[in-house]
């Protein structure tokens, strides 16, 4: 349980005072913090359960929102073709593209954080290779570095073992197409901090440099980490849900909300149009909120807008 005292100081703390007073991070937080909630517990929130088959009845499919003439109060959002309601559908799709937009970006994190720092301390040819591989990999969009290594890495693999570690290739190859990000902005920050009298003082009394760049420089370079960690997230989920529309992303099993945008995507001109709409409208908030988030973020960090 958190301490009152914490709680306290941090309300009050200037990054407390520019949350609250700005509605749209207020807003954004209470959106986001809905759509986090209704997809974390989706097993006891969701009307239905749209993974149990059994349960399913094509005499259920298509039925419409409410609204609409002949909708059913049980299904608020209306069924899909299989007679899956929308709304649970949405809400279990939203926990498998969080889980692997949050997962990719701590991958995303942890190697472009160690890069940045190595080649920010270090320097010379290391620092020289590093960003030139960077370089190299920023010249591509971000979308097709993930869809070449999840190509690639799915081909290499057994067919037997494709669809089990398919949510794993998603994580690498998103996590690794958003590295660059965190890489260029640690490195630069690592050589400015490089030349503290701290760090100075660290190395005349023979630390090992690892132990400054762990304990000493990269607590210091943590700050815009976050930001672009925060936009990051989008960016992961809206990869996450483009690679499922185009079809190589997670099995129809463990359908996202891009799964979802695809199979509704079949009917969206044949008048089941809420198929696709719902989760395209659910997709756009979240991302929008983690944005909007972001945006607040920065804006709260830089010692300039204080």
């Amino acid at each position: 349980m958190a301490d009152p005292s914490l709680v306290s100081r941090a309300w009050n703390s200037d990054m407390g005072y520019s949350f609250r007073t700005s509605p749209v991070a207020l807003v954004s937080a209470l959106i986001a913090l809905i759509l986090i909630v209704a997809a974390l517990f989706a097993p006891l929130l969701a009307p239905h359960d749209p993974m149990d088959v059994a349960s399913l009845s094509l005499m259920d499919s298509f039925k419409p929102p409410v609204g609409m003439p002949d909708a059913d109060w049980s299904n608020i959002l209306g069924t899909d073709n299989q007679g899956r309601d929308v709304l649970s559908a949405i809400m279990y799709g939203m926990r498998i593209s969080l889980v692997v937009g949050v997962l990719s970006t701590l991958f995303a994190i942890v190697v472009g954080v160690g890069v940045g720092l190595l080649a920010g301390y270090l320097g010379g040819v290391s620092d020289a290779l590093l960003m030139r591989i960077a370089d190299v990999q920023l010249t591509f969009p971000s979308i097709l570095t993930a869809l070449l290594v999840d190509g690639v890495i799915t081909a290499a693999l057994p067919g037997t073992m494709r669809e089990a570690l398919q949510i794993y290739v998603i994580i690498f190859a998103i996590g690794i197409s958003l590295w660059p990000n965190f890489a260029r902005t640690v490195r630069g920050s690592t050589l400015v901090e490089r030349n503290k009298d701290y760090v100075m003082a660290a190395r005349v009394i023979g630390v090992p440099s690892w132990r400054i760049m762990l304990n000493h420089v990269l607590p210091n370079v943590i700050g815009p980490v976050m930001v672009i960690a925060t936009l990051g997230l989008g960016q992961a989920v809206i990869a996450e849900a483009t690679l499922s529309f185009l079809g190589v992303g997670l099995p129809s099993t463990q359908p996202s909300l891009g799964t979802l945008i695809r199979f509704g995507n079949d009917f969206l001109f044949s008048g089941q149009w809420w198929v696709s709409v719902f989760p395209g409208i659910a997709l756009i908030l979240m991302v929008l909120a983690i944005n909007l988030l972001g945006d607040w973020l920065r804006d709260a960090l830089n010692p300039r807008l204080r």
